[in-house]
């Protein structure tokens, strides 16, 4: 267990409350371990690993957690000029392809449904949602084991990415809108739930 205040157990706290807020059912009763880091209950039914496609720093760290938090609202459009420099979303790719390698050589187990949830501090809008979404599924065609949801939340939205196979492509992705005042609601559970696993070690 991360028992720092904002470590990973934090950003999987906050992709929990996300999921269960917008999707309910199943996504209600994950709890938080690892490999992958959210799982149902049964630890067989439900498996989401979530993770950050950001840089590597403390900087980028932190301004994601403002943004998360709801303290801004959102990457502001100047910074469109930087994230079109760089590529779409800052390290999405090299995510993308270091989780699909490791749900597919078995290193999160093997669950009825598997998901990847991904934190994007980038506004990507459904355009490139879509390319990480068609990059997924190219990665993992040829594996036995893969992912059957891909979750990216850039702040302002979840998209929900259906992976399973014979879907038309129209149909394979849904947008929810993430309020600035949804977001602080989701940070300050996020931050309670934290402090309560530390006060039970």
């Amino acid at each position: 267990m991360d028992n720092r205040p904002f470590g990973t157990c934090f950003f999987e706290q906050y992709a929990q409350i996300t999921l269960a807020t917008f999707l309910g059912g199943e996504m209600t009763t994950l709890v938080n371990r690892d490999r992958p880091d959210l799982q149902s209950p049964d630890g067989a039914s439900v498996g989401i690993e979530v993770t950050r496609a950001m840089e590597e720093n403390k900087l980028a760290q932190e301004a994601l957690l403002k943004d998360i938090s709801g303290i801004t609202p959102g990457p502001k459009n100047d910074d469109l000029d930087i994230i079109l420099e760089n590529g779409y979303a800052f390290g999405m790719k090299r995510i993308l392809e270091s989780k699909v390698s490791k749900v597919g050589n078995g290193f999160y187990g093997h669950f009825g449904k598997m998901g990847l949830f991904v934190f994007s501090r980038e506004n990507l809008g459904e355009t490139d949602a879509r390319k990480a979404m068609d990059y997924t599924l190219f990665l993992q065609k040829y594996q036995d084991l893969r992912y059957d949801r891909l979750y990216i939340a850039d702040v302002n939205d979840l998209f929900v990415c259906n992976l399973d196979e014979g879907l038309k492509e129209g149909s394979r992705m849904i947008r929810y809108r993430i309020f600035q005042e949804q977001r602080k609601a989701f940070y300050l559970e996020a931050i309670r739930r934290q402090n309560e696993s530390v006060q039970q070690l």
